[in-house]
């Protein structure tokens, strides 16, 4: 791809599955980190990565040869069987995932947003979370399907 230059910065969000909160302080740094290696792996550079007992948040650059979803298959997959063979634990996250663009000019923000997850999930929980991320985004959904 040569003469091919991009920017793409993705804020991606994604639960456990059920909500389940398995991202214990036991497995939680290890776990950011190898998130962080797989993102590397697909030629992709992740510039923060935190989350709670029950979710978690990656800004990245991702390279313009993969997709989200593949980026995103490739990612839970490998986490979820590494969790569950290191830490002996079942370990399985939910089936969809929430990706959202990124300006040059908003990565501060989001960042800051990101570090502090802890006083934000205070305030407010991963579903009031989730779905003001999608009514910021404009994203329309039913609901219904976004627990499953």
């Amino acid at each position: 791809m040569s003469h091919t230059y991009t920017n793409l910065l993705t804020h991606m969000v994604f639960s456990t599955k059920e909500r389940l909160p398995l991202i214990s302080h036991e497995i939680k740094l290890e776990l950011f980190a190898y998130l962080g290696g797989l993102v590397k792996e697909l030629k992709g550079k992740p510039i923060i990565i935190n989350g709670m007992s029950d979710h978690v948040h990656i800004l990245a650059s991702l390279p313009p040869t993969i997709s989200t979803a593949e980026a995103m298959r490739f990612i839970k997959a490998n986490s979820s069987k590494w969790v569950t063979q290191k830490f002996r634990k079942p370990f399985e996250w939910q089936k969809g995932y929430g990706a959202f663009g990124v300006s040059r000019s908003n990565i501060d923000a989001v960042y800051k947003y990101i570090q502090n997850q802890e006083q934000h999930h205070q305030k407010f929980d991963f579903r009031t979370e989730f779905i003001g991320f999608l009514n910021k985004n404009d994203i329309e959904f039913d609901e219904q399907f976004l627990w499953k």
